[in-house]
């Protein structure tokens, strides 16, 4: 390679590199630091005093037990949906894979609420007695959650060469046992890595978990966020980040096993099948899951926004968005926060997008050196790095950092500026997990040919790589969007009075005891869902098939 290309991978490579090493590995360790040291010098006191309280242990099985049984369920809806959606074919198919990928991205507050609307106080299903429990907390980790199987699953199954199942049958197996014995082992490498990315998802819940569960039902996220807000206790906090870095980067590790174990076992491309009446049960399930897991929780929101606090039916919620009642807990309106969300949402997205696209240039080349093939591979798991950290703690290491950073004269933590920045290090492993697969799918040889007739780099990124990421990018470009509005993790610690973002607002209306303000924070959630829904099924228009496997 000329040594201007080098030059040129060299500096995409670096530029997510110092980036992430300003803005996340930097505030991550100064707040591990700051709850490791005492007047400058190391303690470690606190490691054996945090493991020997019986609330730790409480904690961390919680979240092992809330994110276990939430992978579990969303197994068992997902590869049904996989099926139903993957390889039957019916009109309307593309639909509803876009309004399944929905749940995936619709903010956590506004999930909580709309669980809370369904089996809290005055909710249809109040009589379960579910409000405040485990089950509604895994039931709402699993909403989530069974589109990341969906479609990790789907995306697999539908490129999954059917000729054995076909020969199993053609031998007298039947239906059930040539699944069993001969497509299940196939899906095998497909379902654990969806499995191991969902414990990921769900072991790192943060605004579910603080809505339903509580300090009761609290994991190590919520924890954290009590340990540091309420108490300032962060040698305690600390501690925990270690122990949830330890299990997220375990689940991290298995993912990207087993998702290069993915990519190479496709074969060829599947055929659908017309649905028959053996597909009924499997169709069932799927139907009951749309139904009552997603539709059933969303309507309840959507009707209970229109409930005043005397009962009644009323715009009055929805009023008190552009014109706030004096009591209101909020400064300013709830519609001044959804533009506020709006413009910081769209500059982190431009700043996840462009760190993406370098990022995925760089992790998806393959070189004959074994040397850079591994350092390559090394890139690509420091990028993944913030699925791994607490947003909370990310959003406190900010604070703790951004003053003054690096000699600039300017407090960054008073002003906006780093709402944006932490929303883009969120949103950053969705873009590349987006597009990177699209690139790897390119054949090398293009590349060669394309160089060998005298194209330069920079033509060959042009017409090979650029072409082909162009449907995928518009995808990223959805998922970065509706993760940067709906993010409520780091951007809680980030917000200023009078400045609060969308997802905040939501937070803080429903929790407050004034009269109104629990109905004008299920229309701002209201508000929230649509407007993520709305950026998801524009996005799903540029969807490719090879686009969006996480």
């Amino acid at each position: 390679m000329p040594r201007a290309g080098r030059i040129g991978w060299g500096i995409a490579a670096l530029l997510p590199l110092v980036f992430l090493a300003v803005f996340f590995v930097w505030p991550v360790l100064a707040l591990l630091a700051t709850g490791f040291t005492d007047d400058g010098r190391a303690d470690l006191a606190g490691i054996p005093e945090v493991f020997g309280e019986a609330r730790t242990w409480r904690v961390i099985g919680q979240t092992l037990a809330q994110a276990s049984l939430a992978t579990v369920v969303a197994l068992l809806l997902g590869i049904p949906a996989a099926f139903v959606l993957y390889r039957l074919e019916f009109r309307g198919r593309g639909l509803l894979r876009g309004l399944l990928t929905v749940p995936f991205v619709l903010p956590t507050v506004v999930v909580g609420a709309a669980f809370t609307a369904l089996v809290g106080p005055g909710g249809p299903l109040q009589w379960t007695g579910l409000d405040r429990s485990m089950t509604v907390i895994v039931l709402a980790l699993a909403f989530f959650n069974v589109t990341v199987v969906m479609r990790t699953v789907g995306g697999f199954w539908g490129n999954l060469d059917t000729r054995p199942e076909q020969a199993a049958r053609t031998l007298g197996a039947g239906p059930v046992r040539a699944w069993c014995t001969v497509t299940l082992p196939a899906l095998a490498p497909a379902i654990a890595s969806a499995a191991s990315l969902v414990f990921l998802f769900c072991a790192t819940s943060f605004g579910v978990v603080l809505v339903l569960g509580g300090r009761e039902f609290s994991n190590i996220e919520t924890e954290i966020y009590r340990l540091t807000v309420q108490f300032l206790d962060l040698r305690s906090a600390a501690v925990l980040s270690l122990a949830q870095f330890a299990i997220v980067a375990l689940a991290l590790v298995v993912s990207s096993r087993l998702r290069r174990r993915r990519e190479h076992a496709v074969a060829r491309r599947a055929e659908s099948v017309r649905p028959t009446r053996r597909h009924a049960p499997v169709v069932a399930i799927f139907a009951a899951t749309v139904l009552v897991l997603h539709a059933l929780p969303i309507l309840t929101l959507l009707l209970r926004s229109f409930r005043g606090a005397g009962g009644g039916w009323t715009l009055g919620n929805y009023a008190n968005l552009i014109f706030p009642p004096p009591e209101s807990p909020i400064e300013g309106s709830v519609l001044g926060a959804a533009a506020l969300s709006l413009r910081i949402a769209l500059a982190a997205t431009a700043l996840a997008m462009l760190l993406g696209l370098l990022v995925a240039l760089v992790a998806s080349r393959r070189p004959r050196s074994r040397t850079l093939r591994r350092g390559i591979d090394l890139f690509d798991g420091l990028i993944m790095l913030p699925l791994g950290v607490s947003a909370v703690t990310l959003g406190f290491g900010l604070l703790l950092t951004m003053h003054r950073p690096l000699g600039i004269g300017f407090d960054l933590r008073s002003s906006v500026v780093l709402i944006p920045i932490a929303q883009a290090i969120v949103a950053l492993p969705l873009v590349v997990r987006t597009i990177l697969p699209v690139l790897r799918g390119i054949e090398p040889r293009l590349r060669d040919a394309a160089a060998t007739l005298g194209a330069s780099p920079l033509r060959v990124l042009a017409t090979i790589d650029f072409a082909m990421i162009g449907r995928s990018a518009g995808l990223a470009l959805g998922f970065a969007f509706a993760a940067s509005l709906g993010e409520f993790g780091a951007t809680a610690f980030l917000v200023r009075p009078g400045a609060q973002t969308l997802p905040v607002v939501v937070a803080e209306l429903i929790g407050h005891p004034a009269r109104g303000s629990y109905g004008t924070g299920l229309a701002a959630a209201v508000l929230l869902g649509v407007l993520t829904a709305g950026i998801m099924m524009l996005a799903e228009r540029w969807r490719t098939d090879s686009a969006g496997e996480w």
